[in-house]
């Protein structure tokens, strides 16, 4: 195992920086006012408002005609995976969060695909007629797609959800609620999650399916965002199906047997996430260390003081363990046949705790400024306290990681 930075990471982190500086930056001075106020950035329903909206397909047209937006996905899918495998994946989230650690335009849409809003791993299920219709608007970071899986009773546990599919004809008939879906309030399809087969479901051995189901303003709805912490609106939102009527042609992987599509959407996820956030909490140490060479009390730097200098040791121990267990986990992910399934659960809980106490600390050395958004360490906080939770929480990475273990899946190496 070798994790050094290769050149061609660098080279395309350094593409990345010049795409920030050629076309975002532009973007950032017209549109200054909605990035640096909430009350502009959101419209009075919690979505983006169109100024938002407006920068926001810009940078995603722009990334894709430049070649990010599609770079981590499937050949198959008409992305350029096979060029960047997971350690050279997690290399590149890392360091562009790093670097970009609080530019708001970035969080909310970065110029690289994610794995539920751009070429999906899932979509590799997809029929070659689903394919040819939908394809080519995704890969061009127009046609925008959300993850419809958990719902108010079932968030981690996928076996109890209470959508249903009933097959009529050629078509499946589909009923349910869909809550804390990312991007449902902008999207125009739905990877929905259903119950095909009841007695499957509930033996947990299969009947669940899934299908792409467009949002027609009528029998598939997201009609609000969820606000989060502190936001006066989101990116998150609650689908209402209605006698949705789709085809069997849009049925998305092999009928009733969906469970093992949805962790090929989720456990790379959780690997991006893991990287993204040992980035962000670098560059928030980054921005702590100046601070702490620069501020003054009692006539010497604030870094002189010994609790200071404390926290900055523990944050660069927390980084620095995160770092490996995630270089670690994709180097397993890229090399053996079978999904690491344990240290996928571990650098997913691991990293989200680690950034939201590197965070916090930050915030502390920092004093009265931390909790002003002047140096985005608040922001940034929020955005770390949201990571411990999608993509399955703290606690069931945890259960998950104990079911292993107790199987007998003890090795460390």
């Amino acid at each position: 195992m070798d994790f050094k930075i290769p050149e061609e990471v660098k080279e395309v982190v350094s593409s990345i920086e010049k795409f920030f500086e050629r076309e975002i930056e532009p973007l950032k001075k017209t549109y200054h006012k909605q990035l640096n106020n909430g009350r502009y950035f959101y419209d009075e329903n919690g979505l983006y408002s169109k100024q938002t909206m407006d920068a926001i397909r810009q940078v995603r047209l722009k990334s894709a005609e430049a070649g990010f937006f599609n770079m981590f996905a499937d050949p198959e899918l008409g992305g350029t995976g096979d060029e960047f495998g997971p350690v050279k994946m997690a290399l590149i989230h890392e360091a562009l969060y790093r670097k970009f650690g609080q530019d708001l335009l970035a969080q909310h849409i970065f110029p690289i695909g994610l794995f539920t809003d751009g070429l999906s791993p899932v979509l590799k299920g997809l029929k070659p007629e689903a394919k040819d219709e939908i394809l080519p608007g995704v890969q061009s970071g127009e046609t925008w797609l959300c993850f419809g899986l958990s719902e108010p009773d079932a968030g981690s546990d996928i076996w109890n959800l209470k959508t249903k599919a009933v097959k009529d004809g050629e078509h499946w008939v589909l009923n349910g609620t869909k809550q804390w879906i990312s991007y449902a309030p902008y999207s125009h399809y739905a990877m929905i999650f259903a119950i095909t087969d009841p007695e499957l479901a509930q033996q947990r051995k299969g009947g669940i399916t899934c299908f792409l189901v467009p949002f027609d303003e009528d029998t598939c709805v997201c009609d609000s965002a969820v606000s989060l912490l502190g936001e006066l609106g989101g990116e998150v939102g609650i689908i209402t199906l209605e006698n949705a009527r789709v085809h069997e042609k849009y049925i998305i992987g092999d009928l009733h047997q969906a469970y093992k599509t949805a962790l090929d959407g989720i456990n790379l996820g959780r690997l991006s996430v893991a990287a993204n956030c040992v980035g962000t909490a670098q560059w928030a140490l980054d921005k702590t260390i100046d601070y702490a060479n620069e501020r003054k009390t009692f006539g010497v730097s604030i870094g002189n003081h010994q609790a200071v200098q404390m926290m900055l040791a523990d944050c660069a121990l927390e980084i620095y363990a995160a770092r490996n267990m995630v270089l670690h986990c994709a180097w397993k992910v890229e090399n053996e046949k079978k999904s690491p399934l344990k240290e996928l659960s571990m650098v997913k809980a691991h990293a989200t705790e680690m950034t939201q106490s590197v965070l916090d600390r930050c915030m502390q050395i920092h004093g009265g400024m931390g909790l002003t958004n002047e140096l985005g360490l608040e922001q940034v906080w929020r955005w770390a306290r949201e990571q411990r939770i999608p993509d399955g929480t703290t606690e069931m990475q945890k259960r998950t990681i104990a079911k292993q273990l107790l199987k007998g899946d003890t090795s460390f190496s």
